[in-house]
């Protein structure tokens, strides 16, 4: 089972654990958070991302981050090896529940997993509404020669 992190531009990664804890509140022990403030040195950023690593690997682990070239996602570039610790950019809601649902799973199965939760669960949303048109209370309009649209 892999341990889970989260490495955002603050609040984001503390948001996004809320969110987690908020679904899955036995998923604290999986899952870790590293907001990164604007003014914080790179080397902190790393120094910090590689303690929580050490605390969630089992021996693998799964980083998400925000942004891909930001700072964050650098950072978890530079924990990363392709093989025990794998990376995604683009972190969101979806990914994230998808990796705690199957954190049971090889990193790999999750890995995917949490990729096609990420692809999924971006979508347009059509809604009809109407016109800005009143409609009268008690159903059909009476006026034959009014159509509503």
């Amino acid at each position: 089972m892999p341990g889970l992190m989260i490495i955002a531009h603050a609040p984001l990664a503390s948001s996004l654990k809320a969110v987690a804890e908020h679904t899955f509140p036995d998923c604290a022990r999986l899952l870790e958070a590293l907001d990164v403030p604007p003014n914080m040195p790179l080397d902190e950023v790393e120094t910090r991302a590689r303690e929580m690593l050490a605390r969630v690997r089992s021996p693998d682990a799964l980083i998400f981050t925000d942004v891909f070239g930001a700072t964050p996602c650098n950072v978890a570039q530079r924990l990363g090896d392709g093989a025990q610790v794998r990376v995604i950019a683009g972190v969101n809601v979806p990914m994230l529940w998808r990796a705690l649902c199957y954190a049971t799973e090889p990193l790999e199965a999750v890995v995917m997993r949490a990729m096609a939760g990420a692809t999924q669960g971006v979508m347009q949303v059509a809604t009809s509404k109407p016109q800005n048109q009143t409609l009268k209370p008690g159903g059909h309009d009476q006026d034959p020669s009014h159509h509503q649209q």
